[in-house]
């Protein structure tokens, strides 16, 4: 594991707990965000279901939205704190540690995956290994919805949630995320780019994306 991954790694294990308080009622606050959700799990649906991976899922606070949209949804995370949070809290739902460039699934075997915001401390750079993956554990047709911070820089984050950590934050032009998704195979279903909630310093962006293919551009090494 790299020093970065696992600097990610230790400052969610010292959040998880605060992390999962603070932000647990986020999301009734942002109906485009449920929105984004609720056309993705659309989509899944329409296309036969199949499990869905909330793929960086933190205290599972989304997963369970994605299980009370109707889908098969189980959490994967980098921190075995936020997974333990995860798992005390939603009793029902399965969460696992992992990371998303070695993600332990068979090819082919998810309908959907969700990934929000869980890219937002990986360098643009390292996005197509990422997005390579997703490729492939996504069946044919399998859908991904991704959220971000739009932006084009990398912020450094010292304390959060009360805690010190050791973070480093990016954000992605929407642009750019889209032809990354688009040469790892994965074509852009909708686009949905909304300003800054009064808390938030930048807009944020959510692509859908489908798996439609193999990955027309080779993957560079981060």
């Amino acid at each position: 594991m790299t020093t970065r991954l696992q600097a990610t790694r230790a400052s969610y294990d010292t959040v998880a707990a605060d992390y999962a308080e603070l932000l647990k009622d986020e999301l009734a606050a942002k109906p485009l965000d449920v929105a984004m959700l609720a056309a993705f799990a659309e989509r899944v649906r329409a296309g036969g279901g199949g499990a869905v991976a909330d793929l960086g899922c933190g205290p599972g606070r989304v997963t369970v939205q994605l299980e009370r949209l109707g889908l098969d949804a189980f959490g994967i995370d980098l921190s075995p704190g936020m997974v333990a949070v995860a798992r005390r809290t939603h009793p029902g739902l399965r969460f696992e540690t992992g990371t998303m460039t070695g993600l332990d699934l068979p090819d082919g075997s998810l309908a959907g995956a969700l990934v929000w915001y869980s890219t937002v401390h990986t360098p643009i750079a390292e996005l197509p290994l990422m997005f390579a993956e997703f490729h492939r554990v996504l069946a044919p047709g399998g859908h991904l919805l991704i959220a971000f911070k739009v932006g084009d820089e990398q912020v450094r984050l010292e304390h959060a949630y009360g805690h010190d950590v050791d973070l480093d934050v990016h954000r992605f032009p929407p642009e750019r995320v889209a032809a990354l998704l688009r040469a790892a195979g994965l074509s852009e279903v909708a686009r949905l780019v909304r300003e800054a909630d009064p808390h938030e310093s930048t807009p944020q962006a959510f692509v859908m994306a489908r798996r439609t293919g193999d990955p027309v551009a080779p993957v560079a090494a981060p």
